[in-house]
């Protein structure tokens, strides 16, 4: 409104140096063409609103990532609705209808699973409203979104294995505690996981089941595994730390050792990861970070300022073992 206001103060302006330079017989005219530019058009933090849809609150990891998307917005002043999906597409496809309606700047959303968003976000772009994947990918054209920022979650599957792969001497079995069922880092985790292991033939996946990013799912599944396989788990593979976690408890209600008996190997590298590192009972994490506050609303602005930015942003990630995780834990922020 203001800017509009401005530009409309400019043109009357305009007109009546225009009328004036007529009747004083001035033959030299302004006009609109004459207006000098000025960075009005631009758009800044404190004038930038964001709708926001986060899948929900299942693990340590998302409680960090949304705790660093608030903050952020805080402390740039950025005017920010925000929404928990719950776990549920539907949830966070009327939470962006919502924002298309409230005709946010941008929308940032964290896509529970892969497929199913072509309509909304297709309506987003009709509107004009730019969307920004964080942190999961979303199965659509890629026209239907500016960027992804974001882990390479297959990577993070292929330094599991490797790491499982020391771990194990190149032979065991192991049990994998997958993410959410349909979710981008379950499938890219999942098949770079795989990718690595058929170069060891002699190391076999027994079972696969979801945990769905979750501990006391994690707990539940690993107990029906060792049910099943008991003592013929060398290993389990889990997609998050917080599956990792609820599988030690498992393993320790079971009676083996959790990191010995059993080696595990998780992804995400939260605080009580390194603490279960310490204590002896997870054998190594694989880093994605979640404080992608920052980089977020940087490129929110930029979008909306019509900067071009690239189609992904990859985050940079560390593999964490036992041997430093009591000199690290202290500087962990999550």
């Amino acid at each position: 409104m203001n800017k509009v206001l401005a530009w409309l103060g400019t043109f009357f302006a305009v007109i009546f140096l225009a009328a004036c330079a007529a009747d004083s017989g001035d033959d030299t005219a302004v006009s609109p063409t004459n207006i000098p530019e000025t960075e009005d058009n631009i758009i800044t933090y404190e004038e930038l609103v964001v709708g926001y849809s986060q899948i929900g609150a299942e693990s340590e990891w998302r409680t960090s990532n949304t705790a660093s998307i608030k903050e952020e917005a805080e402390n740039l002043g950025v005017a920010l609705i925000f929404s928990d999906g719950q776990q549920k597409q539907e949830n966070q496809i009327k939470a962006i209808r919502t924002f298309i309606a409230q005709q946010v700047d941008v929308i940032g959303v964290s896509p529970v699973v892969e497929t199913g968003w072509d309509s909304v976000f297709q309506e987003a772009k009709d509107a004009g409203i730019p969307i920004i994947l964080v942190d999961r990918r979303a199965d659509v054209d890629e026209a239907l979104y500016a960027t992804y920022l974001g882990s390479d979650f297959v990577e993070e599957g292929r330094n599991a294995a490797k790491v499982m792969a020391d771990l194990l001497e190149g032979q065991g079995h192991i049990v994998e505690l997958v993410g959410t069922v349909g979710s981008a880092p379950a499938i890219d985790r999942y098949a770079g996981f795989r990718e690595v292991l058929a170069e060891y033939p002699e190391m076999q996946i027994i079972a696969s089941e979801s945990g769905d990013f979750t501990r006391a799912k994690g707990e539940e599944v690993m107990g029906d595994f060792l049910r099943q396989y008991g003592a013929e788990i060398d290993a389990v593979y889990a997609h998050n730390d917080d599956m990792a976690i609820g599988a030690i408890r498992a393993i320790e209600a079971y009676g083996l050792k959790p990191g010995e008996d059993i080696k595990i190997v998780s992804i995400d590298a939260i605080r009580d990861a390194f603490q279960a590192m310490i204590d002896g009972k997870l054998n190594a994490t694989i880093e994605c970070n979640p404080l992608l506050g920052p980089q977020f609303f940087d490129l929110a602005l930029k979008v909306v300022n019509g900067e071009s930015v690239p189609k992904w942003i990859p985050s940079e990630e560390r593999v964490f073992f036992p041997e430093n995780a009591a000199e690290l834990l202290p500087t962990r922020k999550y």
